[in-house]
């Protein structure tokens, strides 16, 4: 059979329906900006203390009632203890001062057991406020976000088999509709398990609608449109939306607000299920030639271009998979050479992901003000999107992803030497972390799937999604390991990507190279390889030329 690219050649690379499908899946995509982030703002801690009932305090013990921490060096209001009431309401029943008349250090102290009043100065209300997450119950804050990324995870598990399956598309709107609809549903929480229940399923549908729309967009366009797409054009989008996420948020400032005015503008999405067609690709890959080619026919039309009679005339003699024939993540183990590069790619996903959101949800705390410092946390992806698609254009991949992760590990580890009296410095270098790792994270998604034949690339890529994900579940416990050295975080991170650097070296390279049809078409390409032992085999290469297809 001849090469995909070749077959639809006529239709040209940047024409009607090409622009129609790269925007609307562009589109699809913004959402999961705010999804993935939007628990900066629903679980921001405001400032509380213990609330006292009205039982006739004296005004100097209505200030005095909640114990002053020394906290930075500042004195600030307990969190999560008060003097104890009954003691306090006699002391002033009689008249007593506090400070003068009494010692307040030596007054018992209790718990927060008539709940807390919170501040109302940053939000008007966050699932913290609204079920009392905090104190002893702080801990469940780090779970909800845990439990959210499991459900990440496992969706970019589940997902890449269904679609393989199924089809691109109808997991692209299943996926969305899991999403949207859960997103909406959250509002109704009674309590923070409710929240997080609703949270977990919403989880199962928020990057598997960003891998299914990078497939499928993948599949689809050709050349150096596909490039732009799959780097540029879906991370960007991404990124809108994690930009417009504080603008949201500055405005509707109570959590159900937020949540409502996220979800409802998805309904939007439904009438492109009319619009964005199937994967010509996986059709043809499952033996659906006649509808693989009345897309493309249609395709014609819409760029004013004349079809071939016959678009894949030879597909039926030369195509050696059995269109029949289901193939599941074990696929992705049972040969060396796509298990070796399945593993590096786990191992490289995992790193990214970590650092990716590690970073994310760490510099989100650059500035005094939340909204400031998310949107300066999404800004930097730009340029970083800008320099992955140019990196993806001009350069091969092996190297770059090589470069930018070493790039990031370098910055990561030079935070460590930084004096404290130069604070900016070190924002400088965590910030040209963010950079590189992003840079890092743009290109994976293409790479990924242009190592991979059509049967098993959705798989793949969600696979190797999947165990990132693993990244995205420990993120917010690595950020708090600051509590027992304060550059640990940075160090864990950095090591990471050290590691992943090295191990990408023995990845093929794709560069330049069609998209891979069959497995037998990604075993052959070849790769760099360990230097042999001296005196058992030829000592000549250790990077071999990529052979043809």
């Amino acid at each position: 059979m001849r090469d995909y690219d070749e077959s639809v050649a006529f239709l040209g690379q940047w024409g009607r329906f090409q622009q129609v499908v790269f925007f609307l899946l562009c589109a699809t995509i913004v959402p999961n900006g705010f999804g993935a982030f939007t628990l900066v703002f629903l679980t921001d801690v405001q400032s509380h203390h213990c609330a006292v009932p009205d039982v006739n305090l004296t005004e100097d013990w209505v200030e005095a009632v909640i114990p002053r921490q020394a906290v930075n060096g500042e004195q600030r209001l307990s969190r999560c203890t008060r003097f104890r009431l009954d003691v306090v309401r006699n002391l002033s029943a009689l008249g007593l001062v506090p400070g003068r008349d009494v010692n307040l250090s030596d007054l018992q102290q209790e718990t927060c057991v008539d709940g807390w009043s919170y501040s109302r100065d940053v939000y008007d209300a966050t699932i913290v406020s609204e079920f009392d997450l905090v104190c002893a119950e702080q801990w469940k804050l780090t779970f909800v976000s845990t439990v959210f990324f499991v459900g990440v995870l496992l969706g970019s598990f589940f997902s890449g088999q269904l679609s393989d399956r199924f089809g691109r598309k109808p997991v692209l709107f299943a996926t969305m509709a899991v999403q949207i609809s859960f997103t909406f549903f959250q509002v109704f929480s009674t309590s923070w398990i409710v929240f997080t229940v609703l949270l977990f399923i919403n989880g199962l549908g928020q990057i598997s609608n960003f891998v299914a729309a990078l497939v499928l967009g993948t599949e689809i366009l050709t050349g150096h449109v596909r490039v732009l797409y799959s780097s540029m054009g879906t991370c960007l989008s991404f990124t809108v939306g994690y930009m417009l996420l504080p603008l949201f948020a500055f405005f509707l400032r109570d959590w159900k607000s937020l949540l409502l005015a996220l979800s409802l503008p998805g309904l939007a999405f439904l009438p492109l299920w009319w619009l964005i067609p199937e994967s010509p690709r996986w059709l043809l890959s499952r033996g659906r030639v006649e509808e693989a080619e009345t897309i493309l026919r249609k395709a014609a039309k819409w760029n004013k271009v004349r079809p071939p009679a016959v678009i894949f005339s030879d597909h039926g003699v030369d195509n050696k998979t059995d269109p029949k024939a289901r193939h599941n993540a074990l696929d992705l183990l049972r040969t060396g050479s796509i298990r070796v590069t399945t593993l590096i790619l786990c191992l490289v996903s995992f790193a990214v992901c970590t650092g990716y959101y590690g970073l994310s949800f760490n510099t989100s705390q650059l500035h005094a003000d939340p909204y400031v410092s998310c949107f300066i946390s999404a800004a930097v992806e730009v340029p970083a999107y800008v320099s992955g698609w140019l990196a993806l254009r001009f350069l091969r991949r092996r190297r770059s992803i090589c470069f930018m992760l070493l790039l990031e590990a370098s910055a990561l580890f030079l935070i460590q030497l930084v004096p404290q009296s130069l604070p900016h410095l070190s924002i400088g270098l965590e910030m040209l972390g963010k950079y590189a790792v992003t840079v890092t994270f743009s290109m994976m998604f293409t790479y990924m799937a242009e190592l991979y034949p059509t049967l098993l690339r959705n798989t793949a890529v969600g696979m190797c999604s999947t165990v990132g994900r693993l990244g995205n579940c420990i993120a917010p416990f690595l950020i708090t390991l600051n509590v027992y050295l304060l550059h640990l975080p940075y160090i864990v991170i950095g090591t990471l990507a050290f590691v992943a650097a090295t191990s990408v070296l023995f990845l093929p390279e794709s560069f330049g190279k069609p998209l891979p049809e069959t497995v037998h078409q990604m075993q052959r390409r070849e790769r760099m390889q360990c230097p042999r032992i001296p005196g058992t085999e030829d000592r000549r290469p250790v990077e071999l030329q990529d052979g043809p297809l």
